[in-house]
């Protein structure tokens, strides 16, 4: 038998969601179960209900209920500069991390020049960089469509190992990784370890970090 219900609460990075019935009760949706229109809280959906042991209903083969409106994703609340002319965090976060990319590609570039890094480790770092985006691209269609996704841990694995500006970007440009604060404050804690790990690099010279890892 076919349920009506409502989707009101959608997590869009992880993929899932719950949909309201008329008798207030809530069944997970997964994406993968929604068929032919696009999940967001609000969307009035009709449903194939299935229990699963120990975890409750589960919504399966969701499709928009006929003659309901066209599903659209809601509308982002304004920010503070648009509302009163104060500048939001967003902004603020923004001219910082420009700020700081610059000043790391920039020492980057002076140990280059003093011949305290090797040009290969510049390239590996635009090749780790491209690769990082190309990774959040991926996890933010698998979050989408529900499949398999990159541990949180692999991400910040690429950011510290010098990606974090790749990530930064793809972050951004993405939205994706945005919301959940708990990641945000590790993320920041890896760019801050690579570029520590970076300055002790020029301090002491490439060859004297290769002599003090073997």
């Amino acid at each position: 038998m076919r349920v009506q219900g409502t989707i009101h609460r959608w997590d869009a990075d992880r993929g899932f969601g719950f949909i309201r019935r008329p008798d207030q009760r809530d069944a997970f949706v997964h994406v993968r179960d929604v068929r032919g229109v696009i999940p967001a809280e609000g969307v009035r959906v009709e449903f194939s209900e299935i229990q699963i042991e120990g975890k409750g209903p589960r919504a399966v083969d969701v499709r928009s209920v006929a003659g309901a409106p066209a599903a659209r994703y809601p509308e982002r609340a304004p920010s503070r500069t648009a509302r009163g002319g104060r500048r939001s965090p967003g902004r603020a976060g923004l001219v910082v991390a420009i700020v700081l990319m610059a000043a790391w590609i920039s020492v980057l570039a002076w140990g280059w020049s003093t011949e305290r890094i090797p040009i290969w480790l510049l390239g590996a770092l635009l090749l780790l960089n491209l690769i990082t985006y190309a990774v959040y691209a991926r996890d933010k269609r698998a979050a989408r469509r529900g499949d398999w996704r990159t541990s949180e841990a692999g991400l910040h694995l690429l950011a510290v190992l010098g990606g974090w500006p790749g990530a930064w970007l793809a972050q951004q440009r993405l939205r994706h990784k945005t919301v959940k604060q708990a990641f945000r404050v590790v993320y920041w804690f890896t760019v801050l370890v690579n570029c520590a790990a970076v300055a002790v690099i020029l301090f002491v010279g490439w060859p004297t970090v290769i002599q003090l890892l073997r």
